[in-house]
């Protein structure tokens, strides 16, 4: 479809800003979600959204406070309709995949409704696999008349790469991928993927499945090689804070990643839970992670590195 105007985009996810970033769209971004924080000068940005959440509480806490809204029926998040009316956008970039990690597609119709000077066409992203994230960044591109291809091939031979260095290790590492700590919750949707692409054989949650809740019985049983911390919307510091909750089970020390000194914690909030271009960084991190004499992207220290116990 050919703009006849010059787009304003809102993006109320911090994937899909990222995803117009590498299209090279960004001078169209009028306003933001108040999660959207990369590209860094993205935060000048009128913020369109706020939410509900403490998120300075516990893990423990946080995840009370999200089955109490979701329970009352109540949206995680709040759209700002003065601003976005101020804004007039030609187009939100929205998601219609997870309630608990943006601003659901009934609450964005919803004020799409109240607008009163514009109509925005909404671009609902929707990504479980890697594949259906270079789909997206293909739909986005197409909406507004770009070519995604070089930006594509670029991501997929990194990806390439990283498949054809691994693709002779025989035994894979076995890995957990925790996306919550209190309660336990495994890393769902696109991280079993990127943990097999990564050279590691992932437990205890499915490829394009949800992120499920884990019980201890079931980490014990899995006792994986690998334990991977990626707390959803946590950076490494705060993953540092929240993954010493796991030392006061009585039988963390007892797993076999632990004792071997084989727990990572990541950035999640900036790699692992946006479904953007940035997944293949993640993958990255991930094959840093489990065989560090093949893969060095100079990531460690950085954006992941071992768990103090």
């Amino acid at each position: 479809m050919t703009i006849q105007v010059s787009p304003k985009i809102v993006s109320l996810l911090p994937s899909a800003t990222e995803i117009i970033d590498c299209l090279g769209l960004t001078d169209a971004l009028v306003g933001r979600s108040h999660e959207c924080d990369y590209p860094s000068y993205v935060r000048d940005l009128p913020i369109c959204t706020t939410a509900r959440l403490d998120i300075t509480r516990s893990s423990g806490q946080i995840d009370q406070d999200v089955m109490t809204l979701l329970q009352q029926a109540l949206s995680i998040y709040n759209i700002e309709l003065e601003t976005l009316q101020e804004l007039q956008p030609t187009h939100i970039v929205t998601q219609d995949q997870c309630d608990v990690c943006a601003v659901n597609f009934a609450t964005v119709t919803e004020a799409i409704a109240q607008l009163t000077d514009s109509k925005p066409q909404v671009i609902s992203l929707q990504p479980n696999l890697l594949k259906e994230v270079f789909a997206d960044i293909e739909r986005v591109a197409k909406t507004f008349d770009i070519d995604p291809q070089s930006v594509l091939a670029k991501l997929k031979q990194r990806i390439k790469k990283i498949r054809t260095k691994i693709e002779n290790i025989d035994p894979k590492p076995t890995v957990v991928a925790l996306e919550w700590t209190e309660p336990l919750m495994g890393g769902g949707n696109w991280i079993p993927e990127l943990v097999e692409i990564a050279g590691g054989r992932i437990l205890l949650s499915s490829k394009g499945e949800h992120s499920p809740y884990i019980t201890w019985e079931n980490l014990i049983a899995a006792n994986p090689d690998v334990i991977v911390i990626m707390p959803c919307g946590f950076d490494l510091e705060r993953t540092e804070k929240e993954a010493q909750i796991l030392n006061n089970h009585s039988d963390w020390k007892n797993l076999k990643a632990v004792k071997n000194g084989q727990v990572f914690i990541v950035d999640g909030n900036a790699y692992f839970n946006r479904p953007s271009q940035r997944l293949v960084d993640s993958t990255e991190i991930l094959a840093e992670i489990l065989h560090p004499s093949l893969f060095n992207y100079g990531f460690k220290g950085k954006s992941w590195k071992a768990l103090t116990v």
